[in-house]
């Protein structure tokens, strides 16, 4: 299994970029667009975003059929055309995103998504400038202040999808919940769905953005997740921007393999006390045995995650189990048959 990360895109894939070299706006906000398979009308989505008013775009083109770019860059001089020369995982398409950018927000966004409410980039940048709790007491905006905030999103017919994640704590295992947000302005979620969210550039790159040694989608979201509450960042939801998929949602792959234990030993193995967390030796024989793995290959995982975690133990605030027994418990209803969260 390949070293951990220590730095922000400690490696980085092979890619061409072409455009981009010219700003659309100056409002602090650019677009992350990834490209799911399928043919989409192209050319209308990018004039979508011309109309949000988005400082750069960011299209990662993964791919390998290039046959519209340089007619587009040309067309649209402020989007950038990653074009990947290898595949690499969802997580590492965002990093190398955040990487070609510098604007202080950046909206990471779907082809077979639209966004229906939310205003330009320039309210969206405005709103998260401030917490809501200033702006109910009308004090002067500050920094952002969060790491990540996470739209509402609806299927095609406009009905809300499950997107706020609860970690959950079954049978000494944490497991996640999945809520629709009605209602729930400000509610936390553990990361966001789907990659979709308005990041902190600045936030998303000390925290290291997304392991690229995960290549399983899920344990390298919730990795981020999970590392991010650790480490007392915030992701949370917001009602007042609303996207929509084309189609269905995406379905999660959650099984259980070198993906799966990494992201153990990374976030629910470490133990925190006082001041700082660290991986106890006491960990290895149930971490061995849970494994499969022959000893050697055992040892060496933990060993280079007990090294990664003593390089960072001071950024931890908690433990793992600490966040999903004081995680806000929220009111659940049940609306039509769906599952729906509100604040308490």
């Amino acid at each position: 299994m390949s070293t951990i990360p220590i730095i922000f895109n400690e490696t980085l894939p092979s890619y061409t970029a072409v455009g981009g070299r010219e700003r659309f706006a100056s409002t602090g906000i650019s677009a992350v667009l990834l490209n799911r398979n399928g043919r989409y009308p192209r050319r209308t989505f990018f004039q979508e975003l011309e109309k949000t008013g988005f400082d750069y775009v960011i299209s990662i083109e993964s791919s390998p059929e290039h046959y519209d770019v340089e007619e587009l860059s040309g067309r649209f001089p402020y989007v950038r055309f990653i074009l990947l020369k290898q595949e690499i995982s969802l997580g590492e398409q965002i990093n190398l995103a955040a990487s070609e950018l510098d604007s202080p927000l950046f909206f990471v966004l779907w082809n077979d998504l639209k966004i229906f409410a939310g205003g330009t980039s320039g309210r969206m940048a405005e709103r998260l400038s401030c917490g809501q709790e200033e702006k109910e007491n009308g004090e002067k905006k500050g920094p952002f202040k969060r790491l990540c905030t996470v739209p509402l999103i609806q299927n095609s017919r406009f009905e809300t999808i499950p997107t706020l994640i609860v970690p959950a704590v079954l049978r000494k295992k944490v497991d996640t919940r999945f809520f629709a947000p009605n209602n729930g302005e400000g509610l936390p979620s553990l990361y966001p769905f789907d990659g979709v969210g308005i990041y902190d550039r600045e936030r998303f790159i000390q925290l290291g953005g997304f392991d690229s040694t995960l290549k399983n989608t899920y344990w390298q979201f919730m990795d981020f997740g999970f590392r991010a509450h650790l480490w007392g960042e915030e992701i949370s939801f917001t009602q007042q921007i609303k996207l929509s998929y084309d189609g269905e949602s995406p379905t999660e792959d959650k099984t259980t393999e070198a993906s799966y234990r990494r992201f153990f030993l990374k976030n629910l193995a470490p133990v925190f006390r006082g001041d700082h967390a660290h991986l106890p030796l006491r960990r290895f024989p149930a971490y061995l045995f849970r494994s499969g793995d022959d000893p050697f290959a055992a040892w060496e995982d933990f060993s280079e995650s007990r090294r990664w975690v003593r390089t960072n133990r001071f950024r931890w605030r908690c433990d793992a189990r600490a966040i999903a027994e004081r995680w806000v418990t929220p009111h659940v209803e049940t609306v039509q048959g769906r599952e729906t969260i509100k604040r308490c």
